[in-house]
């Protein structure tokens, strides 16, 4: 039975192969899948190369004819203990802050983004295309046009260098909630908001129990982008806060470069000379990239059904 099945798949691959490359032409298959190689090399190869890099000396790393080899556990384990040493365990107390502030700025995001977003698509009430430009006007800002307005007012409710000059300002995200707005502006029916008023239900209730089940694809996707751009947030971090133990990995990353003296090259080449990356300092680097990786991998099929939901009027 499990054979058959999979000569069944194997042969429905092969005829959607074929209708495929039917429909493209062999021309237009062959330079699409070109395409789509030429990117693949782009994206994965500078991962693989930082995958192995940890494995290897410095010497072996740029003397070799053949970056893309492995080198030695010893290697690996002794870029692991160098970077977990770092400062007294410095890097794990910035990777426990980056995963305090992503999470919370998460869950604050959503519990601000959906709520305002189906208010703004449902709701007919005075001033709610003026909010709406708003939100457009906030989104387009840049983050450095935001900085100093920001800092003044944390300095003066006395948040300046704690963990809520970070997560405060990452909670309020103008993108999710005009993707909140287009999702329901579109794939929620008004009639449908509206026999469940005619039943009975409460605003609270309409919301609760009608319009954020539906919600799931757009919430898969707000909370992938979210935890993307809070784990990667390095600006705002930089400028609200002074206290290395209070560093989230970018900043502190930041740090370590900035920190690095000029007998380990690698972290601050001259201009000009070349340069030169250390084992230590692509097992850092990994710090950063390997749980939005993991985040990714997770969510990838609500990332896809968001990325399309509301296309089409439902």
């Amino acid at each position: 039975m499990i054979h058959q099945t999979a000569t069944n798949e194997r042969a429905r691959g092969r005829l959607s192969l074929r209708r495929h490359v039917g429909d493209l032409g062999i021309i237009g298959y062959v330079i699409r899948l070109a395409i789509l190689l030429i990117f693949a090399i782009y994206f994965v190869v500078p991962l693989v190369w930082l995958l192995f890099a940890t494995t290897r000396d410095p010497t072996s790393l740029y003397s070799s004819w053949f970056p893309l080899t492995f080198g030695s556990i010893d290697r690996l384990v002794t870029s692991w203990n160098d970077v977990l040493g770092y400062q007294n365990g410095e890097m794990l107390l910035w990777l426990g802050n980056s995963i305090r502030y992503a999470g919370l700025s998460l869950i604050g995001s959503l519990a601000i983004c959906i709520p305002a977003g189906y208010i703004l698509a449902i709701g007919r009430f005075p001033g709610r295309r003026a909010l709406l430009w708003l939100t457009l006007i906030t989104m387009l800002l840049p983050v450095s046009a935001m900085v100093l307005p920001l800092f003044l007012e944390l300095n003066l409710v006395h948040l300046i260098d704690t963990q809520w000059a970070v997560i405060l300002p990452a909670m309020f995200f103008p993108f999710g909630v005009y993707l909140s707005f287009v999702y329901y502006g579109s794939s929620l029916p008004r009639e449908l908001v509206d026999a469940a008023r005619v039943d009975g239900c409460s605003e609270l209730r309409v919301f609760w129990n009608l319009a954020l089940p539906l919600a799931r694809p757009l919430l898969g996707l707000l909370a992938f982008i979210s935890f993307n751009a809070n784990w990667n947030n390095f600006f705002g971090p930089y400028v609200m806060l002074s206290t290395d133990k209070n560093y989230n990995l970018p900043v502190g990353l930041n740090s370590i470069v900035a920190s690095t003296s000029a007998l380990r090259p690698g972290f601050n080449p001259t201009p000009g000379a070349p340069a030169f990356v250390q084992a230590d300092a692509a097992m850092a680097a990994l710090f950063m990239i390997v749980p939005v990786v993991i985040v990714f991998i997770f969510s990838m099929r609500y990332v896809t059904a968001g990325a399309f939901t509301g296309g089409v009027k439902g």
